[in-house]
């Protein structure tokens, strides 16, 4: 018969705490006390980390439509004014042909930003009820979330380089839309949700099993009862 393994004693369990500026571990410190090195706030998770990211979580969603809908670029020439969102340039690249360009596109400006708001909706909420529900998985997930942030602002990018091109070489004029104002905001609340949101609270499960009492428990227990 498979045993389960005992639970794993933490180190805050253990009264150690860590220093979130510098790095520093320190044993018996007291929860608000300064870091002897940086003078910074000791905590065992990060102050007020849920509603934090339950913020930023809540105002980019909000932001997500007009980001989507709204124009990113405004193109003015001698054939009139186009304006494109994220979704109409995705169709657009397909159509010409350059299907790599319009799958780049979408997956960076749509489906990134949508991943990020999903996946930290459901850590953020499984953490915060004490979840033990596949944690290590959560963790995995949480390192995904921090590689693939980086690319989270190529519609900015492409549309600042874009304008500078063209004006430069006189073909028409390019201005960036309202959508792309919503669109970097998206960008930096997902930023600052994923900062937020403390990945030790993970693995802090609630109502969690005691350890099982070994030998030298049982013998101490059965000397009392006698």
């Amino acid at each position: 018969m498979n045993e389960l393994p005992p639970p794993i004693e933490t180190a805050a369990q253990r009264g150690f705490l860590s220093c979130h500026h510098c790095g520093s571990v320190w044993e018996g410190a007291a929860e608000g006390e300064p870091c002897a090195r940086c003078a910074t706030r000791l905590h065992s998770r990060k102050p007020d980390t849920f509603n934090r990211t339950w913020a930023y979580l809540l105002a980019a969603a909000i932001l997500y439509l007009p980001a989507n809908m709204l124009p990113v670029m405004i193109t003015k020439s001698l054939f009139g004014t186009q304006q494109d969102t994220i979704l109409s340039g995705v169709i657009y690249f397909w159509v010409s042909g350059a299907y790599g360009l319009a799958a780049l596109i979408f997956v960076a400006s749509f489906l990134v930003p949508l991943f990020k708001l999903t996946a930290l909706t459901l850590l953020n909420y499984l953490s915060q009820r004490g979840s033990d529900w596949r944690q290590l998985e959560r963790a995995k997930l949480y390192r995904i979330l921090e590689v693939i942030g980086r690319w989270s602002m190529l519609d900015v990018f492409v549309v600042a380089l874009l304008a500078g091109l063209v004006r430069i070489h006189g073909f028409a004029e390019i201005t960036a839309g309202f959508g792309i104002a919503a669109f970097g905001a998206v960008v930096v609340l997902t930023m600052l949700a994923s900062l937020s949101f403390d990945p030790r609270s993970t693995w802090d499960v609630r109502n969690a099993p005691a350890p099982e009492a070994g030998p030298d428990d049982e013998m101490k227990n059965s000397g009392e009862t006698a």
